[in-house]
């Protein structure tokens, strides 16, 4: 019986079967399933890097640099001398470790560490306001939405953690600027950052306690069936891409997630270096603690997040409490990165979104104002010279003279330390190529090991 293929394969001497051939594979593979690229798979650096990972630590509400580790003895002498109505500092300072580098009793641990860290006395940011420079800090804008610094980084380099974010930020902030701080904007949603918590578990509505495991891994595989089936119509869609990606790691997360927030397989005399056996250290030390545990596991961006630094009344007493609550908990996470072999290629951010000004706040005169015109930042491994200070601020301390750090040019240091060029790493959107430093940034090259 001749058949249609027969003919086909027997006339014009094959060609009519190569054609149908050729139009049933294309078939076929308009048929099977897209294979999806995970977008948080590593990624090679621009050049090589000196960090892998960054944890950055935000002392919401600008904390003091004043009172902190910019030393002014001159201040001290124009408020003794009653001039205008400068505020000296309310704590002693003291060079410490190997290398002399001033820091005042508010931090006695951390001080310990001051060979480790690189003292940035000379940054600079546009605003006073506590929502615009918050922003600013994280996104490198105060009048657009933009992606955060951390989902730039995860955009740029994925992340090594197989069942973990890529970006993981615990207890931000709500206001000033809330979600936009660790979002992606117009970046695809899997490189934005997952919420975490000190308390309640960790993730909200993680666990499913109407359906068992198994059950779960069928709704997942019904899911991505269909949205597999989506893709094959519009291949390389990112966002569809994001939402396979989304759903299987969720699902991932279930279990590894209270795996690495349980603080309890950490032996006593960890916790003990974290402070976690004490009322006044435990929030902040158990942060950083699941800070260490993450890296431990590949997450690539991690930050914390230390709320109440806007003291514009009881100076002393809030920067005394604050100082307190986060000076043995950070004190124990560089022991413990240390003693892991970890420092090296960690890079740890710690500031706030803006300094204090060295003259009297409003009645009763005993708390600093805002101050965006020179303050206080620090850095730690990962890269940078320990033991160092770089930039000044004038006699006064409330402008920055030398080694002046912008916004901008602390991301493009913070990219390079892992070895990206920040005008390398741009994302097409709306007609134009746009980066985390805009137009603009300088990496501070004094500050590297």
């Amino acid at each position: 019986m001749t058949t249609r293929r027969h003919i086909l394969q027997s006339t014009s001497a094959g060609f009519g079967w190569l054609a149908f051939n050729a139009l049933h594979q294309q078939w076929a593979h308009a048929a099977a399933p897209p294979k999806t690229i995970n977008p948080l798979a590593p990624k090679a650096p621009h050049f090589a890097a000196k960090a892998k990972r960054v944890i950055f630590m935000f002392m919401q509400g600008g904390p003091s640099h004043l009172d902190t580790f910019d030393y002014k003895p001159e201040l001290v002498k124009a408020q003794e001398a009653k001039t205008a109505k400068y505020m000296g500092t309310a704590f002693d300072f003291k060079p410490r470790g190997k290398s002399g580098l001033m820091i005042s009793d508010a931090f006695p641990e951390l001080s310990k560490h001051a060979d480790d860290l690189c003292v940035l006395n000379g940054m600079q940011t546009r605003t006073n306001a506590h929502q615009m420079a918050t922003v600013a800090l994280h996104i490198g804008s105060v009048t657009f939405v933009r992606p955060s610094m951390g989902a730039w980084i995860v955009y740029g380099l994925g992340t090594e953690a197989e069942d973990l974010p890529g970006f993981v930020t615990i207890n931000p902030v709500a206001d000033t600027g809330g979600a936009m701080n660790y979002g992606s904007a117009f970046l695809p949603a899997s490189f934005q950052g997952t919420r975490l918590s000190t308390s309640g578990g960790g993730v909200p509505d993680l666990s499913n306690g109407r359906l068992s495991d198994a059950q779960q891994r069928k709704q997942i595989e019904f899911i991505q069936k269909a949205n597999r089936r989506l893709l094959s119509g519009d291949p390389g869609n990112p966002e569809l891409e994001g939402i396979i990606q989304s759903y299987e790691l969720a699902y991932k997360m279930q279990t590894s997630v209270p795996d690495v927030l349980d603080l309890d397989q950490e032996p006593q005399h960890i916790r003990d270096m974290y402070g976690l056996n004490d009322g006044e250290t435990e929030r902040f030390g158990t942060q950083c603690l699941m800070a260490r545990r993450m890296a431990e596991k590949g997450v690539r961006f991690i930050q914390l997040t230390s709320n109440g630094w806007d003291h514009h009344q009881q100076l002393r007493e809030g920067i005394t409490r604050q100082a307190t609550s986060i000076d043995k908990p950070i004190a124990g996470l560089i022991a413990d990165l240390k003693q892991r072999d970890m420092l090296k290629d960690t890079l740890i951010l710690w500031g706030g979104e803006f300094g204090r000004g060295s003259s009297y706040d409003n009645e009763p005169y005993n708390g600093r104002g805002h101050n965006g015109r020179g303050y206080t930042m620090w850095m730690a491994g990962g890269g940078v010279k320990g033991g160092f200070t770089y930039g000044s601020t004038n006699a006064m301390g409330d402008t920055a003279e030398t080694g002046i750090i912008t916004t901008h040019d602390l991301h493009a240091t913070v990219l390079h330390l892992l070895g990206i060029n920040h005008e390398r790493l741009t994302y097409r959107y709306s007609g134009r190529n746009f980066r985390l430093t805009d137009v603009h940034g300088e990496v501070a090259k004094d500050i590297l090991a």
